[in-house]
């Protein structure tokens, strides 16, 4: 099953004094194991463009449309045999200490 791992900041880190995994170990074991797909770090909020079409108009502004002090700062693609997988690889990621993991599986349109 696929899903979309969004990695997230977040306004109450974790206040554990441990040392943190490391992201590049973390990349190469779940790229080793075949459950990442694909994963990128993104930009920063202030490169964001925001595109709305509304009676036909299409608008067009800098940055995210929504105020959040949160924000997404990169994505992962999981393939995960179940939910309780992605959440495994999910804990693991070291910005499930100083931000957020959002998984969400993608859609069956079929």
């Amino acid at each position: 099953m696929k899903y979309m791992m969004f990695v997230c900041t977040d306004t109450e880190p974790d206040t554990d004094q441990s040392p943190e995994p490391d992201i590049e170990a973390w990349v190469a074991d779940n790229d080793a194991r075949g459950r990442r797909l694909d994963g990128h770090e993104l930009a920063p909020v202030s490169a964001a463009t925001t595109v709305r079409v509304r009676a036909g108009e299409v608008l067009v502004s800098d940055g995210p449309f929504a105020e959040t002090k949160e924000m997404i700062v990169g994505f992962d693609l999981l393939e995960c045999a179940d939910l309780a997988e992605a959440v495994e690889v999910a804990r693991t990621h070291p910005m499930a200490r100083n931000g957020r993991i959002e998984l969400r599986p993608f859609a069956d349109l079929g």
